[in-house]
């Protein structure tokens, strides 16, 4: 068995200048994000919001960081802001923070529809400040170590499955799970387009989509098939991919990433088991959370240094392609 070991960054930022920041909404996601940016290296968190007083109160003391009872007040006193609100507020609250010329990670999905998506793009490029979106598989460990090994895939299959809860039913399942696999998809074909896109799904324990298969199909003949659910027992999150020089496994929910290479030495035809015609090849990437990681690279982003975060073009594109998935689902 081989190990192929990937270089790259840990998630502290080392510089002596700190970066103000803050973080509105603080709720079941943006309470991590406020207690990883209190103690990031070159950051200050200058505060917290939240609609819940009771919500902001409970997280700046775990995180020993102000509560600040307004948005704009918090916008005044920062230069970058980790925005985890509804969907329906995204492009509201990202719109104040980027006309005030301050630099936002948004929470997937980038907005509620394309024309907030668009309203925010055209507001950080006005304004001249980053927008980042928070696809944060990107920095699981299994993507990081399995993308160099990624090359020409032709067929992709995504599976994610989480536990039944009320949070992020306002949206259907397609904007609340799905969205992160049909990134990966973009991110590791390095497609700017899908030609054709066919779904089923079902609403089952919610007003909305809980269940959704999608059948997609990029230019040169990829085909991926991904489905998500939120009316699972158990958590599933992971990711096969097939391509000419063998296939890899992402297992997501615990980093490992496995490749199935061809054997160099291997001609068509021949061999009597898997073994003679693959080897196992264990994809490593360093240990690092993947939230820590994602506001290491906005806040590199926000200081103007090299990054290598998920731009308000890319959250568009992956948004743009969850509302073509969601446009098409033949319900059951």
């Amino acid at each position: 068995m081989h190990r192929v070991h990937r270089i790259l960054g840990t998630g502290r930022s080392r510089v002596s200048a700190r970066l103000p920041v803050g973080v509105i909404g603080v709720g079941a996601l943006g309470r991590h994000h406020a207690r990883h940016l209190a103690t990031l290296d070159g950051v200050q968190l200058v505060g917290v919001y939240d609609a819940d007083p009771a919500t902001a109160a409970r997280v700046g003391a775990e995180v020993g960081a102000p509560v600040v009872r307004e948005v704009d007040t918090l916008l005044g006193q920062v230069k970058a802001v980790s925005v985890a609100v509804p969907t329906s507020v995204h492009a509201e609250v990202g719109l104040r923070a980027l006309e005030r010329g301050v630099a936002v990670l948004m929470e997937k999905p980038l907005a509620a529809t394309l024309a907030e998506a668009d309203a925010l793009v055209a507001a950080a490029a006005q304004a001249g400040v980053v927008l980042h979106v928070g696809q944060i598989e990107r920095y699981n460990r299994a993507v990081r170590a399995a993308l160099p090994a990624v090359e020409n895939p032709r067929y992709i299959e995504a599976e994610r499955i989480a536990p039944y809860s009320p949070r992020g039913t306002d949206v259907s399942v397609v904007l609340d799970l799905m969205i992160h696999d049909l990134d990966l998809l973009l991110a590791l074909t390095g497609s700017p387009a899908v030609t054709d896109v066919r779904a089923i799904g079902a609403a089952v324990l919610s007003s909305r989509l809980d269940i959704v298969n999608a059948r997609l199909e990029l230019p040169g003949g990829t085909v991926a098939s991904i489905t998500a659910s939120r009316i699972g027992r158990h958590r599933v999150r992971r990711v096969r991919i097939y391509q000419e020089t063998g296939y890899l496994t992402l297992d997501l929910s615990t980093g490992h990433a496995t490749f199935l290479r061809v054997r160099p030495s291997w001609k068509r035809g021949t061999g009597t088991s898997l073994e003679e015609v693959v080897e196992e090849i264990v994809l490593e990437a360093p240990e690092g959370d993947a939230l820590r990681l994602e506001l290491t690279e906005f806040v590199r982003a926000a200081r103007g240094e090299p990054n290598s975060g998920v731009t308000g073009a890319a959250g568009r594109a992956a948004l743009d392609l969850a509302l073509r998935v969601g446009a098409v689902v033949r319900t059951t």
